[in-house]
Parts: structure tokens; C-alpha cells; sequence
């Protein structure tokens, strides 16, 4: 298998979205996983596909600044699940995994488990005190990492529209401050799973993101038993993604629940 390593584009949170689904849905190739890290063009919020908008708007309000206007910020409802992520100061990514793939075929918990367990280790070797959550709602694993249980008691659980309020089992999070660092939503459909990645970057230190992206993108490879190749951006049928990008960005689609 070839891990497709494609350029890092800047875009709108409707076409980030619209080229992340394209990339899932005709994009598939059995012998190809394809991999891409992005940047937004403004500040914006993008929300899973099962939540209330009325509920993100609320919640968006309340994190902002007074005075400033939650109108103004960029939009969008994902394809992927999850909670609402905050993207003006975050490392993105998107995996989209084959059909037939192990990772295609396992439970999604352990999908999240081996992606989000391959960003604690990079972050940790440069030198980020991140640990994998080994506890969920409920009780801990029967052997949990000493690092995980150093991590101080969970605060009250937050509003769960808000990704990053309230850490899930297998995040990615501090061992000092317990703070979330890592999140992602996925969602699978006959071509493959797209697993859609958030990386909290002021809950960090300093990192180099240069060298994070291919130390990551080395480890998916290997996860992936892949080998990494640099790809150009693959073509599209004419206006697919600007069709696409208008649908995610129509309020049809933004405010269908």
C-alpha cells in the first residue's frame, strides 16, 4: 500500500470540508491511504454532523470575546461526527483509510486508539507532557499507564458540544494540567474512513510542526504497513469541488438540524 502525502492547501472551512469528503469518496483506491494537513483562510468553527447549530451558535458566543461577532467567524457542519472544534489556532489534519484495511474493519475506538496514541509519542519526543486518556465516562483500564494515572481529577464535565471541553477516552492530553490537546472525528462509508484530526496547539509548548508533520506522517505509514510517497493534489471532475464547497457552505446544509 502507498500513503499518498498531499500538499498543504489553505481554504475556507466549507472547502476544507468539501475536499476532505472528495478525498473519501472519490479519491478510493484499494493500494492508497492519503494523508493532508491544512491551514484555514480566517478564524473558524467547524461542528459534527448530528449536532443542533442553534446549541453551536450558543456555545460559540460564550467562548468569544465581548463584542466580537460569532457571525463573523467561518461555519460549517463536518461530515465526521463529534463535537464542535474551535480551528483559529489548531494543527488540522485528514487520514482517509481504504476499504479492506485492518484500520477499516476495527472498531472505531481503536482506530482512535492507534492514530492518537502515534501524536502522544511524537509530542513527547519533543519533550510536549501529553499521555493517551486510557479512561473514558467510566472506569479506567485495569492497567493504565503511570503517566495517565498522575493526571489530576477530571474537572466537571462541560457543555458536550464543544470538543475540546471534555476529553474523551483515547484523546490526547497534558499530565500537568490535564488539559485536552488532541481530538478527531471519523466517519466511514463503502470507500474507507476519514478520520478528521484537531491538534490543540496553544495547550502546547513549542513544537516544530515541520518536523511533527513528517515524523506523523512516517508513523502513519508504518501503521498503515504503507509506503510514504509525496502525491500531487489529485484532479477532481470540473467543479466538483467548488459544487461541493458551495453545498457545505449553503445554509441548507449548516442549519439542517
Amino acid at each position: 500500500m502507498q500513503l499518498d502525502l498531499l500538499p498543504t492547501r489553505t481554504g475556507g472551512a466549507a472547502e476544507n470540508m468539501a475536499a476532505d469528503f472528495l478525498l473519501l469518496q472519490r479519491y478510493p483506491a484499494a493500494a492508497r491511504a492519503r494523508f493532508r494537513h491544512y491551514d484555514w483562510r480566517a478564524p473558524a468553527f467547524t461542528f459534527g454532523y448530528s449536532q443542533k447549530v442553534a446549541g453551536v451558535r450558543e456555545q460559540i458566543a460564550a467562548l468569544l470575546p465581548a463584542g466580537e461577532d460569532p457571525g463573523a467567524l467561518d461555519l460549517t457542519r463536518r461530515p465526521t461526527g463529534g463535537g464542535m472544534v474551535d480551528h483559529r489556532d489548531d494543527w488540522t489534519y485528514a487520514l482517509v483509510i481504504p476499504r479492506g484495511h485492518a484500520l477499516y474493519d476495527a472498531r472505531a475506538v481503536e482506530s482512535y486508539r492507534e492514530i492518537h496514541a502515534a501524536v502522544a509519542d511524537i509530542l513527547r519526543a519533543q519533550n510536549q507532557p501529553v499521555v493517551l486518556k486510557e479512561c473514558g465516562d467510566g472506569a479506567c483500564d485495569p492497567a493504565p499507564s503511570d503517566a495517565a494515572s498522575a493526571l489530576p481529577a477530571p474537572a466537571a464535565k462541560g457543555p458536550p458540544l464543544v470538543c475540546f471541553t471534555h476529553p474523551e477516552r483515547y484523546d490526547v492530553l497534558r499530565t500537568d494540567t490535564g488539559a485536552k490537546v488532541a481530538g478527531a472525528a471519523q466517519k466511514r462509508t463503502r470507500h474507507g474512513l476519514l478520520f478528521q484530526g484537531s491538534i490543540a496547539r496553544p495547550v502546547l509548548g513549542a513544537v516544530d510542526w515541520d518536523a511533527f508533520e513528517d515524523a506523523f506522517s512516517a508513523r502513519l505509514a508504518a501503521l498503515l504497513a504503507a509506503e510514504p510517497a509525496p502525491t500531487p493534489w489529485p484532479e477532481f471532475n470540473e467543479g466538483e469541488l467548488d459544487g461541493l464547497t458551495e453545498h457545505y457552505a449553503s445554509r441548507e446544509w449548516i442549519e439542517q438540524r
